[in-house]
């Protein structure tokens, strides 16, 4: 088990399905902060086997339930004091803006450069999401 001691304030993204935590730094654009990150992967796992983890030190501003589209199973600690504070299970957003991207190149989106990608939850127990301009289909299977 991974300790998250040297963590005083910050966020643990936990419960990541092994592989993915590079795809979750990425998408929450980790790179442009200015706070340490780290990423441990094929961390040893009683309930998954292998998991990877994301500790990110200090205030976060970023909503992290839209990390729900890329894997409900995720779970989030908020550090303070060195304490975990609150522990947050994901779901499924019913709603998502620029977390992920319409591949249909006929969509306003690829064509209006500036509008945000934005997705609604059409069927649930598939993970099914569809774009809210042109209803092109993006699922995620885990």
């Amino acid at each position: 088990m991974l300790n998250i001691g040297g963590l005083s304030e910050g966020v643990v993204i936990d419960h990541i399905k092994a592989g993915g935590a590079m795809e979750i730094y990425h998408y929450l654009h980790l790179e442009k902060l200015d706070c340490s990150v780290a990423i441990i992967k094929n961390a040893r796992s009683n309930k998954m086997g292998k998991k990877d983890i994301i500790k990110i030190e200090g205030p976060l501003t970023i909503d992290l339930n839209v990390l729900g589209v890329l894997d409900e199973h995720i779970t989030i600690n908020l550090i303070k004091n060195d304490e975990i504070v609150e522990k947050r299970t994901l779901t499924l957003p019913e709603e998502v803006t620029n977390v992920i991207r319409c591949k249909n190149p006929r969509c306003i989106t690829s064509i209006e450069q500036e509008l945000p990608h934005r997705f609604k939850l059409t069927d649930k127990d598939n993970r099914i999401y569809r774009c809210m301009y042109c209803e092109q289909k993006f699922s995620r299977r885990n």
